[in-house]
């Protein structure tokens, strides 16, 4: 999935207005290295990651995940 310009604006738009003023969170699944192909511009995927990961906590889970878990039973 890559993002139409007008999202990947809106996302950048967001993320800069809350860039040091408030706390964001982020939950995605997909890869923190598949980030810049789904935004899709590199010149706004850079601004994004730079806002975002500076100062961050990241949190990468492992495993199986629990849906799959359960459905096995």
């Amino acid at each position: 999935m890559v993002y139409e310009t007008g999202s990947r604006n809106m996302l950048l738009e967001i993320i800069d207005d809350r860039h040091n003023l408030k706390s964001t969170m982020v939950t995605s699944q997909v890869p923190l290295k598949q980030w810049f192909e789904s935004i899709g511009d590199p010149v706004v995927a850079d601004a994004v990651m730079d806002r975002l990961v500076n100062g961050s906590y990241r949190i990468e889970m492992q495993g199986e995940s629990m849906r799959k878990m359960i459905a096995k039973r």
